[in-house]
């Protein structure tokens, strides 16, 4: 999900056929006061590439705006095709990812995952499109089901990506001007923080968390808000499978499939013991039929602080299962390999987060462990 082992090699003969990139952006680049990670003689076994964002870009927004249901079938298309005019015509966001995913508690919820490349869009939107007034006009139990709005800034030196292909572009991704050259800062333990701009200079140390918990079971009703904590980091992770055939198809639906879903189910339910937040393990769906038939999904996970996600990465077993299943199909099919892999993560100030809960059940998002 991520550092080295986030992206797996698309063709191990693609390596090294020419010097390798930064991935830091040459305006963003700084004398480091922290030492990268990179090991010595670090030559990737297999090419990745980050997504090269326009110079002027100060931060990027990205906002889920989402719908809970008590089962798939209580969904209601009036809900539905107001979210959707939110993000469609003149003042539609240049992103729009469409996800659904049934949580532990088995409430469906789907949602639109929007991005924009700068603050300023976005609030331009917020404004044009009504989503702003139609938001704050909710009151609780106007609706049948509940209302999630998790909207977060992330400044660029905050934010890094990375990707096994070219060919897919996923979530921040797309705002890009241009993509990089094959990099150096992957493959190895702490490749993550190396790809970040601010961790040149910055430790990005989060704060101190409670033991976290579970989360209520029974539904609410009322506005909730969490606040923001420093140093949040949220990683939203991908696999796109839809190009897979025979042997390799088989081997990623039946070999890893099941182990990425067996990780992120603990986030889901314990991430509190490795600081988790929250995790959602999402299908891309169709945002008119919300069929989820892609064959793409994505992680979507908060941790306390990089440091936690990066423990996570390095040293717990759910996550060393995701690797290891990784590892084998790469080598079984010698690193020639039509599954896409990718991740965007974010390390956010408090102050550019906001988490608001409307008749959610109290296991949702942020809420369920916001000790």
């Amino acid at each position: 999900m991520a550092d080295h082992d986030s992206i797996e090699p698309q063709k191990a003969q693609e390596k090294r056929q020419c010097p390798l990139d930064s991935a830091i952006p040459d305006h963003l680049r700084t004398e480091r006061a922290l030492p990268a990670k990179t090991p010595r003689d670090h030559q990737p076994p297999f090419p990745a590439y980050v997504a090269r964002f326009p110079r002027e870009t100060a931060g990027i927004v990205m906002a889920v705006i989402g719908a809970q249901y008590g089962s798939e079938s209580m969904v209601d298309e009036a809900s539905q095709a107001k979210l959707r005019s939110f993000v469609a015509g003149e003042s539609a966001p240049p992103v729009a990812d469409w996800a659904s995913v049934v949580d532990d508690d088995g409430f469906y919820n789907v949602a639109v995952l929007a991005y924009w490349p700068s603050k300023e869009a976005h609030d331009d939107w917020a404004a044009r499109s009504g989503f702003d007034a139609w938001w704050a006009g909710i009151e609780p139990g106007q609706y049948s089901h509940g209302w999630f709005l998790e909207r977060l800034h992330c400044p660029i030196d905050r934010l890094e990506t990375i990707l096994s292909s070219c060919a897919l572009a996923e979530g921040a991704a797309n705002l890009r001007s241009s993509w990089s050259g094959q990099v150096r800062a992957h493959s190895y333990w702490g490749s993550m923080r190396d790809r970040l701009a601010a961790a040149q200079t910055d430790r990005l140390e989060g704060e101190p968390s409670g033991d976290g918990g579970s989360g209520g079971r029974q539904r609410t009703s009322g506005r909730v808000r969490v606040p923001g904590r420093k140093n949040l980091a949220v990683i939203r992770s991908g696999q796109d499978w839809s190009d897979t055939r025979g042997e390799e198809r088989e081997l990623y639906l039946k070999s890893i499939h099941p182990v990425l879903k067996a990780g992120m189910g603990f986030l889901s339910r314990d991430g509190h013991e490795v600081g988790c937040r929250s995790c959602r393990l999402m299908e891309i769906v169709k945002p008119e039929t919300r069929k989820a038939d892609t064959e793409r999904t994505f992680g979507l996970a908060y941790f306390d602080d990089l440091a936690s996600l990066e423990s996570w990465v390095k040293d717990h077993p759910t996550h060393h299962a995701i690797f290891g299943s990784f590892t084998r199909l790469a080598s079984k099919l010698q690193g020639d390999l039509a599954l896409r892999l990718c991740h965007e993560v974010f390390v956010l100030n408090r102050e550019d987060q906001e988490f608001v809960y409307i008749d959610c059940h109290p296991g949702t998002g942020m809420m369920g462990k916001c000790t």
